[in-house]
């Protein structure tokens, strides 16, 4: 019965994953399909765009966890219903369906040196900031939008969550006379812990792998390198002509995935249940 969905995976995922790692061992230009051995890798390391990249996965891990609590928290209060919860709803669920180049061609706008956003700053007195042209707010900026963008998948996850909730046992904490923040901690924490693992998963994956738009059409990767990220790098390598160096870089954004997939995992299975 699962035969068919594990060829089409092995076809379409797992054949093109093998194809791309292959490729990363053999050379560019001249050197096309003659084996180099970890070339490209230690190309890589010394690379100051892929050394800003490395540097900047750790600022998008720091908003993971910012993602995850704003889809949590206004799950949680859509599921208690909350007075216009069907509207919230429907408005959270709203960014998810615009596309990532529509989504930053308004925040380029609207985070814009003489945009709106300074413009009301100014007005109140408050100092102005280039928020997309700075090294320091450049990518933080790009992450706050994307978080605005997406959360509203992460809060569905939620939602579907929360409904699979044994009623009786918020029913029992509530007579037992747990306060709401007592019934989040001790009841609703640990039984979305598998819940709370796959959102944390997946977030970080659709951060790592599915902020190009928002780079491409904010930032350029600019200030310098300062908003690079391993899939931003991925593009431009490929454009210099250096798609078995791009290959490489793939293989290393794929490592670091797994690995942070895996920790994640792990700490918030055993988090969720001692909570």
């Amino acid at each position: 019965m699962v035969a068919p969905a594990i060829l089409l995976l092995a076809v379409f995922r797992l054949y093109p994953l093998a194809l791309g790692v292959n490729f990363s061992f053999t050379g560019d230009r001249e050197l096309n399909g003659v084996f180099i051995g970890f070339d490209n890798y230690i190309t890589l390391l010394g690379d100051e765009r892929f050394q800003a990249a490395a540097r900047n996965v750790l600022v998008v891990l720091l908003f993971v966890p910012i993602q995850v609590f704003v889809a949590g928290f206004l799950a949680t209060f859509i599921f208690l219903k909350v007075p216009g919860h069907r509207f919230y709803r429907s408005v959270y669920f709203l960014p998810v369906v615009l596309s990532p180049i529509i989504i930053g061609a308004i925040f380029n706008i609207v985070l814009g040196a003489n945009g709106p956003l300074n413009g009301f700053a100014g007005a109140i007195g408050l100092p102005t900031v280039d928020w997309l042209g700075q090294t320091l707010t450049a990518l933080p900026s790009v992450l706050g939008v994307h978080v605005w963008a997406t959360f509203g998948m992460a809060m569905v996850i939620f939602l579907a969550g929360l409904s699979t909730l044994d009623a009786q046992l918020l029913d029992a904490a509530k007579i037992d006379g747990a306060n709401l923040r007592q019934q989040i901690v001790h009841v609703i924490i640990p039984s979305l812990s598998q819940t709370i693992t796959f959102v944390f998963v997946t977030t970080t994956i659709g951060m790592l792998t599915g902020l190009f738009g928002l780079l491409y059409t904010m930032t350029a990767g600019g200030p310098g390198a300062a908003s690079y990220l391993p899939e931003f790098l991925i593009w431009k390598l490929n454009g210099e002509a250096r798609p078995a160096l791009a290959s490489a870089a793939s293989v290393f954004l794929l490592l670091i995935v797994l690995v942070v997939g895996l920790i994640q995992m792990r700490v918030l299975r055993r988090a969720t249940k001692e909570v």
